[in-house]
Order: structure tokens, then sequence, then C-alpha cells
């Protein structure tokens, strides 16, 4: 039997293969490739629902039977791609499939758009962390170009700051979510959950005495765009948010995640990147990038990603 990534060749829209949304073939595809990464980490979606405004059901480990990466490579079938085109009800399907691929059809049902998203330090408060995220989020009037350069002098301040540099391993992880940029650094040794308030916190409001804050003020004085920093979306302006970094908090993945406009527009996908490639002309390209383009180089972005964890 063809494999997933088979399927959807000569395809020229992999979220719709048959003419309907479903993103499952497509997820399918890339997972295998999203493994080394993602292993022992919960997977999470983010289903966009139908009507006005921004309506989204969020599926996850927390709350929801726990849904892992191995999970979706083993699951995740030409068998049961072909019988979501004939079977549209997950009570008519439950029969005929194991229980796993029934929570994977709950993660990602049919006819629906859908964000793939994973737990940054694993479900549940409080356990130890061992990768620092960083959201450098775009509000609005601000192009993906002034997001690079607030990105590149962001990761410039932290590889300066020597006393940080005894807990990060190596280079960042930097991946485009189809809107912004995420940096994410690999910690030496798993940290107490206490690690993140004492270096990573920031704050839109009051000002803190941590690493991270004292990044961010530098990255102000140097951005020639606005920057605030904390978890918050401010129009003309770029932020910095380390909210997500938390054991129980949530992160994009870094190849192949949809980014939505709304309930029926895709209108970015994430990609990795590396330090390398952080220069202004790679903007153009990345805004260029759709699902097929992500599938018909899928082997070479994903060396990007860091090669085992």
């Amino acid at each position: 039997m063809e494999s997933l990534l088979e399927m959807t060749r000569g395809v020229e829209d992999p979220i719709k293969p048959l003419g309907e949304i479903d993103v499952l073939l497509y997820y399918g595809a890339i997972a295998p490739y999203l493994a080394g990464y993602l292993r022992g980490r919960e997977i999470a979606s983010k289903i966009w629902l139908p009507g006005t405004g921004k309506r989204m059901l969020l599926k996850r480990g927390s709350k929801d039977a726990p849904l892992f990466i191995d999970d979706m490579v083993e699951g995740v079938t030409p068998g049961l791609i072909e019988m979501r085109q004939r079977v549209k009800e997950l009570k008519e399907a439950r029969p005929l499939i194991t229980e796993k691929q029934a929570t994977i059809w709950g993660y990602f049902v049919p006819r629906k758009l859908a964000d793939f998203f994973y737990a940054t330090n694993r479900e549940g408060e409080g356990k130890d962390i061992d990768r620092a995220f960083f959201d450098i989020d775009r509000g609005e009037g601000i192009s993906a170009r002034d997001s690079l350069h607030v990105t590149k002098l962001f990761i410039d301040e932290v590889q300066n700051d020597e006393e940080i540099n005894e807990y990060i391993k190596g280079e960042p992880y930097i991946s485009w979510t189809g809107f912004s940029f995420h940096v994410l650094f690999e910690l030496k040794r798993p940290q107490p959950a206490s690690f993140f308030d004492r270096c990573l916190s920031v704050s839109a409001v009051k000002a803190l005495d941590t690493p991270a804050s004292k990044w961010v003020e530098r990255v102000k004085k140097r951005a020639k765009v606005p920057v605030v920093g904390g978890h918050v979306k401010a129009s003309g302006a770029i932020s910095i948010d380390p909210s997500q970094t938390p054991s129980g908090k949530l992160c994009r993945v870094p190849l192949g995640s949809l980014h939505m406009k709304d309930a029926k527009t895709v209108n970015g996908v994430s990609v990795p990147l590396t330090l390398d490639m952080l220069d202004e002309s790679i903007v153009d390209e990345l805004e260029s990038y759709t699902p097929r383009k992500v599938l018909d180089h899928l082997p070479e972005l994903a060396k990007r990603l860091p090669s085992r964890h």
C-alpha cells in the first residue's frame, strides 16, 4: 500500500484531498518527520469552527485523551484516510478503528481546519522545563521583515549573555510560524519550574529583574520598530512573549502547522529555520510556503530540525 506522502502526490491542495477540507492526510504525512523533535511531548490541535468571529476548539492531553507523535505515525494510515472518505462520523467509524485512531480522529476532525501544537515542556503544571520558548509576535501594522529584525536582535542579546549561556545548549531552534517567528533554546539540563520565574519571565505591565526582561529592554533600544515584552497583542508593535514556556503550555509545531486567517482560509505554514538563514531576503520565500510546497520539500525542511530529543 502506498505511503501517506505518496498519497499526496498529484494533489494540488493537500488540505482538500477530495475537494473538502480534511487535514489528517497532510498532518499524517508530516508526522514521521516531527517524531524526533516531539517525542515524549503531548500534541494538541486548535480546531477552527465555522460562524462569525474566531471560534475554536482546543484538543489537548490535559483535558482529553493524551496523544503523542508516535501515535500519529503509527495510527494515521492510508486505510484510515480512505475510511474517512467513506465514513464521515466518528461514531460510525469507532467499530472499525483502534481507540488511538479514534483519539486522532477527534483531534483532527473532518471538514475543519486545525492548527498543530504540542506541549512545550509537557502537560501538567509545575514540571521541570528543558526548553525556553519565546514567541516573537507581530501586532497590526508590523511587517514580517520587522519581525525578523527583532528576532535577530533578540537572539543576539541572549547569545551575548554569558550568565544564561551556562544553561543553554547550542544554537536556538527557530521557526517561521506562517506569520511571525518562534525562538526556542534547549537547556543543558532540565530546570525546576521556578527557573522560568527567576530567569525567563517578562511582564507587559511591570519591570522584572530577570535576564529575559533585560534582553527585551536592550532590544527595545536597538530595534527600529516598537517592542513590548510579555503576553500582550500590541497594535503597531512586536511582543516578545515567553509565557508558553512553563509545563502545561502549548507551542506550534515548527514544521507544517497550518496558520489560519479564519475558519476557511489558510494564510501560512510553519517552517523550521537555521540561524544562518535569518536574512531579510528569506521573508518572501517564507511567505510563499503553502501546504503543497511543504510536502514537496519535506525531507529538506526536516533536516533543519534538531536531530534527536
